[in-house]
């Protein structure tokens, strides 16, 4: 990179020595909020390394002129709305979102490149997006509370029994609300993208919680400079464009959904005039909402919330209002749009959306990453390592194809034929050539056939070296591909050594995800005890976290070996082994219920005594 960087220097401001003269020609700046690191100089481009930087080797992700994102990729980016640390993000999701799609040719052509209309694309991105995914998610997603498993005992301890309640009214919730099905969409962004997100609401209607995936490039948290980006952000929009329809008559318009953590106001009711205007208790004062007590020496209101007995002056507060494109001025980002022209909606029940007290002391949206943070709020995508490779696949996928043109139908040339002469213009005809086609050549007359068929055949084998080569990158071996020939794998021993990348892959993204679907239950239980729910009682959380089945084929019948002689000896537990059957891919739903099963038919058994085994038929020779 230094050498990079002396020789565009060099070409940039003369023959000077750039090793010490480094501070003079690259000013590094250390963002705490974002980890990014860039510098410019006088001539040089600017250099600059945060989450996406995998992608700076494509010009449209950093235009010279501007060094933004070409317009294609943020539209946005000319003045208005969108904060300008939040563009190259917008971008880097675009182009990812055209691989996948099978786009990138057609990008490449929307920003200046013409040659990229005659790229090839047959879906080596998807491909490894899906397995990724798969592997990921592995066979099942169950949702486990800590110590359900011993609440079928003849006296089990209460906390067993509250966790095995709680298991069960997650899990009927889980079905209601298609959980697996909303897994997938939401994974898949986060493997593609990087990012996903999560938004959780209280139905009264269905009076239960209703879970949405949100586009992560609707998402923008509002970090402060001087505080650790992997933090819990304590202000979230969910803010996009909506384009004019001149049909309706509906101008260029943006949507702002803001969730943001504040202290406890007095009551305050939706006005005729779409706003919200805190509510008088007749004396003098400000009604206060049910519940809350206020603290005449500090002037603090706190609430209780019904999952902890200790009060808080923290609520969450939810805004929802559109601005017409026109009425903002330049510099009016997302985070200060003016609130005099903004049209707040207006829920079902006839509540303005205007700091609406939601009653909560967090935020409703779980923002989840595709990788562990290492100072950065947002994931990185599974296809950054390879990248580069999947252009080296197109290119030469692209390649492959003119040279198969070629070989399917050769480059003729003919000697000593004599061709017929167009008449109007003078000129020889073309000839054409098709099955049967004879051609009288002359004395000395040859024809000549150009074979590419050997470079075709170099073409297709640097595909399948280019295309391994991403497999490794990616930790994906061939096997979970599906490329390779399961009888070729010389032993089981040999296949797992050779899954051992793609082990501490799923490993690591699921170590990533582990916290995140904690905390989306603890919020789906306080969510519902916040709307006072059937069947959820004012009482404090259960941990409860979601358990992935496994990703890779495993023998069943040596787990259950294994299980039968480690319960029978009492190296294990009974509950231990019923778990190992569950993670080995048995069908068994609830663990509980199945320890009962077997606990309830081993004392059947002993009931009933030994039983004798049928007497031996008498052999014929013994007859006789």
């Amino acid at each position: 990179m230094a050498d990079v960087l002396h020789d565009r220097g060099q070409r940039a401001a003369g023959a000077r020595d750039f090793g010490s003269n480094l501070d003079q020609h690259l000013h590094v700046a250390l963002g705490p909020a974002r980890g990014r690191m860039q510098g410019s100089t006088l001539g040089l481009r600017e250099f600059v390394s945060d989450a996406w930087s995998w992608l700076n080797y494509k010009p449209m992700m950093t235009t010279a002129s501007t060094g933004l994102p070409h317009r294609a990729l943020a539209p946005a980016a000319r003045p208005g709305w969108l904060p300008p640390e939040d563009t190259r993000r917008l971008a880097a999701y675009k182009i990812l979102a055209a691989y996948d799609s099978n786009q990138a040719g057609e990008l490449a052509v929307l920003t200046g490149n013409e040659a990229g209309g005659e790229r090839r694309e047959f879906g080596d991105a998807a491909a490894f997006v899906n397995t990724t995914l798969a592997h990921l998610l592995g066979k099942t997603q169950q949702i486990v509370a800590p110590g359900a498993e011993h609440a079928g005992g003849e006296e089990p301890p209460p906390d067993a029994v509250a966790a095995a309640q709680v298991q069960q009214r997650l899990r009927d919730w889980a079905e209601k609300e298609l959980l697996p099905l909303r897994m997938q969409a939401a994974e898949r962004k986060a493997v593609l993208l990087g990012d996903a997100v999560y938004l959780l609401a209280w139905d009264p209607d269905k009076a239960r919680v209703r879970l949405r995936t949100i586009d992560p490039g609707f998402y923008f948290p509002v970090l402060d400079e001087d505080a650790d980006p992997c933090d819990y952000p304590s202000k979230v929009h969910l803010a996009w464009d909506i384009p004019e329809d001149p049909a309706r008559g509906t101008k260029a318009r943006v949507r702002r959904i803001t969730y943001e953590l504040g202290p406890i106001f007095a009551a305050s009711r939706s006005t005729g005039e779409g706003r919200r205007d805190l509510v008088s208790d007749g004396s003098g004062g400000w009604l206060l909402e049910q519940g809350d007590a206020l603290h005449p020496e500090t002037g603090r209101i706190e609430r209780t919330y019904p999952w902890t007995d200790r009060p808080t002056g923290v609520t969450c507060y939810l805004t929802d209002a559109e601005w017409d494109l026109d009425d903002l001025r330049l510099g009016q980002l997302l985070d200060d749009l003016p609130v005099e022209k903004a049209r707040f909606k207006t829920r079902a029940d006839g509540e303005v959306l205007d700091r609406l007290d939601l009653r909560i002391d967090f935020l409703p949206i779980v923002h989840l990453t595709n990788s562990v943070s290492d100072g950065e709020h947002f994931g990185q995508s599974a296809l950054a390592p390879v990248m580069q490779a999947l252009d080296e696949l197109a290119e030469s996928d692209t390649d492959s194809a003119r040279a198969s043109a070629t070989t399917g139908a050769p480059i003729i040339g003919l000697a000593g034929v004599r061709t017929e002469v167009d008449r109007v213009t003078g000129r020889p005809r073309p000839l054409a050539v098709e099955p049967g086609t004879v051609f009288q050549l002359g004395d000395g007359g040859r024809m000549d056939v150009l074979d590419t068929s050997a470079q075709l055949a170099e073409l297709r084998a640097r595909v399948e070296e280019v295309r391994e080569r991403a497999a490794v990158n990616a930790r994906l071996p061939a096997v979970s591909l599906g490329t390779v020939d399961p009888s070729r794998v010389p032993s089981g021993y040999a296949l797992q050594l050779s899954l051992g990348p793609l082990d501490s892959l799923v490993e690591s993204m699921r170590l990533a995800r582990a916290h995140k679907y904690a905390l989306l239950l603890r919020f789906v239980q306080r969510l519902h005890q916040a709307g006072h729910a059937e069947g959820w009682p004012a009482v404090a959380t259960t941990p409860v976290r979601l358990v992935f089945g496994p990703h890779t084929p495993t023998d069943r019948s040596a787990v259950l070996d294994e299980v039968v002689r480690a319960v029978g000896a009492g190296v294990l537990s009974l509950e231990t082994g019923v778990r190992m059957l569950q993670e080995a891919g048995y069908p068994i739903d609830d663990a509980r219920a199945e320890i009962k099963r077997i606990v309830t038919g081993k004392a059947a058994d002993t009931a009933m005594g030994p039983v004798s085994p049928p007497p031996a038929e008498s052999s014929p020779a013994s007859t006789s």
